[in-house]
């Protein structure tokens, strides 16, 4: 093992003395606790192996694939690695503005040697995408406003009789649908099947509309735990992570509702047009943040699961808290006994169609 890392090593120094590498990088994520997590992580340690480089954190992961378009057009990009879900990773691959990223060459291996392709396995859902984290989008609700009888099933969001209040939703179909035609009787394994036809889309719609009147929509992630924490909501959907710290570091009176959660992956592209030196920079970075200890430090700050199975055995305890982080985590399995499996093809197929009608509907 030492001898393999000295080879490594001097393997890295001999790439990194034949390539120029740019000083500044614009690193894209969502902000709040989880662009925290990957800040002491990620970033952090990067800068301090690389003391010449300067990150700078930009926040505009949900316009992402709108952004990354108008910049192509112009022929400017202005970012060098951006954290996205993998539908977008998807499209953004298929349209030509993602990096085709090579495992064996742009990954690092597993300690124990196990090839990154490997490693990774089948969340290595496209050719430009390198996963993160499993993480899930789901809904928290107030303790103190749900009476007795806290919600357990994911239709007490459309239950305004016995959930009086207001919900917060993101501003955009995915999830949303998926959960309307659940609780509007369409069986889980047929809910994409329903959604490809424009009668299941007014069907989603139209459940949606039950309580329209009483939704507050969020874009931001950080948007759900602020509406909780100041009592404006009743229950709201957001990332699992960011729940994680309104109930555990703020300690604020939310529970999680774990049902009908839905499992997704969030990861990076690096976009395409970048000069040569910007993109070794950003390959480098790449290289080094998604290695097997890297992604195993973010689960100290935030409880999404590794995306690599060489991490998970090294997740452990918060480094705050000092709570065992693994129960807290989407894939355990005392919360993971009802979950709803994100179709990544059919959003990269279907987003812009049902994005248009999702939002022409929301302006009525």
């Amino acid at each position: 093992m030492k001898i393999k890392s000295v080879v490594l090593a001097a393997v890295g120094l001999a790439f990194a003395s034949s390539v120029s590498f740019a000083d500044d990088m614009t690193i894209v994520s969502w902000g709040g606790a989880y662009s925290s997590s990957q800040n002491n992580a990620y970033h952090k340690p990067y800068m301090a192996k690389n003391p010449d480089v300067n990150i700078i954190n930009d926040e505009s992961s949900a316009e992402a694939v709108a952004k990354l378009r108008a910049m192509n057009e112009a022929g400017n990009v202005t970012w060098d690695v951006v954290d996205v879900v993998a539908s977008d990773a998807i499209r953004l691959c298929d349209e030509g503005l993602a990096e085709v990223i090579d495992p064996t060459k742009d990954l690092a291996a597993a300690p124990d040697g196990t090839s990154a392709a490997d490693d990774f396995g089948e969340l290595l859902v496209s050719e430009c995408f390198i996963p993160q984290i499993v993480y899930s989008t789901t809904f928290g609700y107030r303790t103190d406003k749900v009476g007795d009888t806290p919600p357990t099933d994911i239709c007490a969001v459309f239950d305004l009789e016995k959930y009086p209040g207001k919900r917060s939703l993101e501003k955009r179909p995915i999830n949303n649908m998926e959960w309307a035609l659940l609780c509007d009787g369409v069986a889980k394994d047929k809910v994409y099947d329903v959604l490809g036809t424009d009668a299941g889309v007014k069907q989603a719609l139209a459940k949606l509309g039950t309580i329209k009147d009483s939704v507050v929509w969020w874009s931001a992630g950080a948007e759900t735990p602020q509406l909780l924490a100041d009592g404006e909501v009743v229950m709201g959907s957001t990332y699992n992570g960011r729940l994680f710290a309104l109930i555990e570091e703020q300690k604020q009176p939310v529970a999680m509702l774990w049902d009908a959660q839905v499992f997704d992956l969030d990861g990076w592209i690096i976009p395409k047009g970048l000069p040569a030196d910007r993109l070794a920079r950003a390959k480098d970075y790449i290289m080094f943040a998604t290695d097997t200890q890297r992604l195993a430090d973010q689960a100290k700050y935030i409880s999404y699961g590794p995306a690599r199975a060489s991490s998970a055995p090294l997740v452990g305890k918060h480094e705050a808290l000092g709570i065992e982080m693994a129960p807290h985590m989407p894939t355990d399995p005392n919360n993971a006994k009802n979950t709803f499996l994100y179709n990544y093809e059919f959003w990269a197929d279907n987003r812009d169609d049902i994005d248009a009608k999702f939002q022409a509907w929301l302006g009525k």
